[in-house]
């Protein structure tokens, strides 16, 4: 295999769709995203067209091969927004519903018919978050000869390689039990989901077959095929138990390296992280399901900011909040309180609050439900992360302060460079996912300067407040 050859790394997120080519010792060689498109249409609904996406990630791809200059592309990984499902005909391809987002809330009476023994095997909470009650209500709305799953596998169906997805995805749908691989007949016969039409579960990394495209000069090997959270662990080089990574971008997402047996925390989620290299590996997760998507509705919604980006630098124009506190949960309260019907609350304001007092309280509110989530895990020593809020000068330090340990910066964008990393390994060009970390160091670390004393005081008047809020609901 060439010396030379190229990786590249596809990230479908739920906002953008990133693609980045890297050299074999996962340095960035080129690098370009496609926005798309959320809607809102109705209360508890989100939802994505399935065209736009694919048409982003073959765009974005065709975009960053002619960067390859003949070079060869020696493996390629995808990763893509876990949770979120779609339906498609089986003999065309063309989609039979909307991307349900994994932020939508439909289908939530599915868990109704499902014995809670039989649900606490998954080792996931009874939340609309999770896929199954999203794929019960697409069984029963889409027709007859559809194929149902995620949308890795709808865009590994259109592309050429068939309809596939990992042990990883799979243990994030409340279909597959936790500690085997594979979706189980009887979960998916108690929420209604036809198991033939669900994707065939392969290994994280591996040769998951080819992805091919009229508009790109070459096929590309699929080597790599990872849920979006699961991917930045690895592209934060968090390849050994314990070490932890927040990923910051429309919610935020911190996963905590379990090693090679499940491991169940109180509030968190046990998680596949891959299987990879013969072994399959976990991590324990906890979402906060509003971040950059807060700090969106409160710019263009309303209209505090241009965007997000302003909304943050706005913030850093005050000390603090002024006393006005939010509670994030646009989209639910997850981990650890698992409230999916919980709403924002925004409190403490008077006559002197300006815009920057509201922006601040964003930016303290997600770095304390971080914060609410990190001390779940216990034993984090350092927090390393990624994504596009913590381009944002103020939030890490917030972060840093309110967890009284450090926070690293990962280096390269950890997401496509950990879908890249993956497709390494499955290339055979690394013999294991604990080869990444010599080669993902971190960029910038950044240590908290509150003292014990004030930062306790803080977390206290926040856990106070979110108490107070979730009781409202």
């Amino acid at each position: 295999m060439s010396s030379d050859g190229l990786v590249l790394g596809i990230d479908d997120g739920t906002t953008a769709v990133k693609v980045a080519m890297f050299d074999r010792r996962l340095r960035p060689v080129a690098m370009t995203r496609r926005r798309v498109a959320v809607a809102h249409p109705s209360p508890g609904r989100v939802e994505q067209d399935p065209l736009e996406v694919l048409e982003a990630v073959v765009d974005a791809v065709a975009e960053v091969l002619e960067a390859a200059a003949g070079r060869p592309v020696v493996a390629c990984g995808l990763d893509h927004q876990g949770e979120s499902v779609l339906a498609w005909d089986a003999a065309t391809g063309a989609p039979r519903s909307p991307i349900v987002v994994w932020q939508d809330k439909r289908g939530a009476e599915a868990y109704d018919a499902v014995d809670p023994a039989l649900l606490a095997r998954t080792g996931l909470p009874p939340d609309p978050y999770f896929s199954a009650p999203k794929l019960a209500w697409l069984a029963r709305e889409a027709g007859p000869a559809v194929r149902l799953g995620t949308v890795d596998a709808f865009l590994c169906d259109r592309l050429g390689a068939g309809s596939g997805t990992d042990a990883g995805t799979a243990s994030r749908t409340a279909l597959q039990v936790l500690g085997e691989v594979g979706f189980s007949a009887e979960l998916c016969a108690a929420f209604g989901v036809p198991r033939d039409a669900l994707p065939a579960v392969a290994p994280t990394a591996g040769d998951l077959g080819v992805l091919s495209h009229p508009r790109w000069p070459v096929d590309l090997p699929l080597r790599a095929r990872v849920c979006d959270q699961q991917a930045p662990l690895a592209g934060a080089a968090c390849v050994t138990p314990g070490a932890a990574k927040a990923t910051y971008g429309t919610g935020v997402f911190v996963l905590a390296h379990a090693g090679d047996r499940p491991r169940r925390a109180p509030g968190l989620l046990p998680t596949v992280a891959w299987e990879a290299a013969g072994r399959v590996e976990y991590a324990l997760d906890g979402g906060v399901f509003a971040a950059g998507a807060l700090l969106d509705w409160m710019s263009a919604t309303l209209g505090l900011a241009p965007d997000a980006a302003a909304l943050a630098a706005l913030a850093a124009g005050v000390p603090d909040s002024g006393g006005v506190r939010l509670l994030p949960a646009l989209a639910g309260a997850g981990a650890p309180w698992w409230q999916p019907q919980a709403r924002a609350v925004l409190a403490g304001m008077t006559a002197g609050t300006t815009p920057a007092h509201l922006a601040r309280a964003a930016l303290d509110a997600v770095a304390h439900r971080v914060a609410d989530i990190v001390e779940a895990l216990g034993g984090v020593e350092v927090l390393r992360i990624d994504g596009g809020l913590t381009n944002d000068p103020l939030l890490p330090g917030l972060q840093a302060d309110l967890l009284g340990v450090p926070v690293e910066r990962a280096g390269a964008d950890a997401t496509v460079a950990g879908a890249a990393g993956l497709a390494l390994v499955g290339a055979g060009l690394l013999a294991d996912p604990r080869d990444l970390a010599a080669l993902l160091p971190a960029t910038q670390r950044i240590a908290p300067r509150l003292d014990a004393v004030a930062r306790e005081a803080r977390r206290a008047a926040w856990r106070t407040f979110a108490a107070a809020a979730l009781e409202l609901q």
